[in-house]
């Protein structure tokens, strides 16, 4: 992939009758510090600490009952004992899993979230790259030295930032 890449980049530029303008941008950039980056960013955060609360409180009350199930197990007949460890297992099993499907749920509105940011993103830069004459939009993650002025990711974000669009959380 690296080697198609830079194979093209090459035949652009060694095109004698066209003058090829290469930029790169920074995404993630632009993901964590535009004003709809941050707003995703701080309704995740939200979530995340939200769900980090509940899952706290939840264990340290699985971890309540079963040491007072082990401070019991002398106390109580064996047929007992078993019974309340079997429910305090799927109580825990149970937690396990509204866990894992809470963790599985903030990952889908992560990429969800970030797939519309991306789509609003997406006519903005091609628009720039229309009206400045660029041919080609490089990553920056894929860049080892670049001039700074090709950087075109600040003047990506005041457009996205002009453009007042907003997510629904």
């Amino acid at each position: 992939m690296k080697k198609t890449f830079i194979f093209l980049i090459f035949i652009s530029l060694s095109i004698s009758h066209v003058r090829a303008e290469i930029v790169y941008i920074d995404i993630n950039f632009i993901l964590k510090n535009s004003q709809l980056g941050k707003s995703l960013n701080n309704y995740l955060t939200k979530i995340e600490n939200e769900n980090s609360e509940k899952y706290n409180k939840i264990e340290n009350e699985l971890i309540k009952k079963e040491k007072s199930l082990i401070a019991q197990q002398n106390i109580l007949d064996n047929n007992e004992f078993q019974k309340k460890l079997k429910i305090l297992s799927n109580e825990v099993q149970k937690f396990r899993s509204d866990k894992k499907k809470s963790i599985e749920n903030f990952k889908e509105i992560r990429i969800k979230k970030t797939r519309e940011i991306l789509e609003i993103l997406n006519p903005i830069i091609t628009n720039y790259v229309e009206k400045n004459s660029i041919s080609i939009v490089v990553p920056k993650k894929n860049i080892v030295v670049g001039r700074k002025n090709l950087d075109i990711t600040n003047q990506i974000i005041i457009l996205l930032n002009n453009e007042n669009k907003s997510l629904k959380f």
